[in-house]
């Protein structure tokens, strides 16, 4: 069977709305000129490298950031690229109220559709928290497919919800606790996976709110880490989906931005790799694999 390895680079334009919505900086004019940085100068840089490669990518935008710099919305959709949602202001999902979840998604949403002329049919929950209605909520908006659960790294699948767990609660008896995952049900959003260690935020940001941060590392290191992954991929699958994450704020650094030139050339020259946006995936995937006849534990590609 012939390779098929689907690399797709995702870019989060989180910029100012980060630092409002996630990362503690909403008091610092330094923080938030960082986040003006991501969009004035971070995408620039990137949108040069992909065309550089001829690589069309996906752009999680929030809301905040598409009103900040429509400029950079602008000059996205004119090369080419696809563009997805993001919430507004990075909220965390599991922090909003019903009513407020349901307006932050279906209002970055119409800010995207009104910027581009096309309604967005891809989303990434802040911090890839997700509520117990985020997925419907996503499906209601219009949503074909999500990068925010975790239940595989490399391989697409449909979006799980109502799996119910037990927490620890040491004031009652043992025997209240002791109790397996139950597992829920799919629905028919498809899910490209959020997996952190593929994420260059985490390592190459620094943010002085969070206690594992340190954001000098060595690009090298991560390259490493990452293009190993890709090989174990790559040796392992016929068909998979390797799905980066990226920042502007990062990636749009010199150091990161050679490190990404660098993984590229490894990854193009190999038989059956291709760079796709996210949504020609998650549509390759439906027709793999339709909803209606997905089976319930879809990874037996792992089992060998």
């Amino acid at each position: 069977m012939a390779k098929e390895i689907k690399v797709t680079f995702g870019s989060d334009i989180d910029a100012v709305a980060g630092w409002l919505g996630s990362y503690g900086g909403e008091d610092s004019p330094h923080d938030i000129q960082r986040g003006m940085f991501a969009g004035e100068v971070g995408v620039p840089r990137l949108l040069n490298l992909f065309k550089k490669y001829d690589i069309k990518m996906t752009w999680f935008i929030p809301g905040h950031s598409a009103e900040t710099f429509p400029h950079m919305v602008e000059r996205i959709a004119e090369a080419g690229h696809e563009i997805g949602g993001h919430g507004y202001t990075h909220e965390n999902a599991v922090e909003m109220s019903a009513e407020q979840e349901r307006d932050v998604i279906f209002r970055s949403t119409e800010i995207l559709e009104k910027m581009t002329g096309e309604r967005p049919v891809g989303y990434i929950t802040p911090w890839w928290e997700m509520s117990a209605r985020t997925a419907a909520t996503l499906i209601e908006a219009g949503y074909e497919y999500d990068k925010s659960q975790g239940l595989h790294d490399f391989q697409p699948f449909y979006a799980r919800v109502e799996d119910s767990w037990t927490k620890i609660d040491y004031s009652k008896p043992a025997e209240t606790w002791m109790k397996p995952l139950e597992r829920g049900r799919e629905i028919d959003l498809v899910e490209l996976g959020g997996t952190w260690e593929v994420d260059d935020l985490p390592p190459m940001m620094f943010n002085k709110h969070s206690p594992n941060s340190y954001g000098f590392t060595n690009p090298r290191d991560i390259e490493d880490m990452w293009r190993d992954q890709f090989d174990w991929v790559y040796e392992n699958y016929d068909y998979a989906v390797f799905p980066f994450t990226i920042h502007p704020d990062v990636s749009g650094r010199p150091h990161v931005l050679k490190m990404l030139e660098r993984l590229i050339k490894h990854m193009a020259p190999l038989p059956g790799v291709s760079f796709e946006p996210s949504r020609d995936i998650a549509r390759d995937f439906r027709k793999r694999f339709p909803f209606e006849s997905n089976p319930k534990y879809p990874f037996d590609r792992d089992l060998g």
